[in-house]
């Protein structure tokens, strides 16, 4: 029983871990296709001040990949939820356990259920996610610093009710 069980663990943790590879080569393959298609040059890296000393490296790719995540993790709350979205990504990218750029933490294995079933790539209107992805990175910050969000209306991990519930935003706590 204890072999199946093994067995099963270790099926489920190789298919997250292909989906979190093909999600890679999807995000490297759509960087190359908009660059085409929009006759763009690689994106240089810009530097932004945000919140006090700590500075964010970025380029447009990580802020279009941030949006996407918005628009995947956010559908249906209001724009304060979006922003609390994308601040949580951010806090994460700021606090030593987490990686330290936006690629790193949205491909962080497990961390986002968009990312995992693949939905972060089939959402398509991106105009309000794009703009509550920058406005957290201008340093609005609804979340005050919170490192996680879930709906609890919708089954997740008992570990997740360990953590401080900073505020509730729309479905998200």
């Amino acid at each position: 029983m204890i072999q199946r069980y093994r067995f099963v663990l270790i099926a489920v943790l190789l298919i997250v871990l292909l989906g979190t590879i093909s999600s890679i080569f999807l995000l490297q393959k759509e960087e190359k296709v908009l660059e085409t298609v929009m006759g763009e040059e690689p994106a240089g890296e810009d530097t932004l001040q945000v919140q006090g000393s700590w500075t964010l490296v970025r380029n447009s790719n990580e802020v279009r990949l941030l949006g996407r995540l918005v628009a995947a993790e956010a559908t249906g709350e209001p724009y304060e939820g979006q922003v609390a979205v994308a601040a949580v990504l951010l806090n994460r990218v700021k606090h030593p356990s987490f990686p330290n750029t936006i690629q790193g933490v949205i491909y962080q294995p497990l961390a986002f259920e968009s990312v995992i079933n693949g939905h972060i790539w089939r959402v398509t209107n991106l105009t309000q996610a794009n703009r509550a992805a920058q406005a957290a990175i201008n340093g609005w910050d609804p979340t005050y610093g919170a490192l996680y969000f879930w709906n609890p209306s919708k089954p997740v991990s008992p570990w997740i009710w360990t953590r401080r519930i900073v505020r509730q935003i729309g479905r998200h706590v």
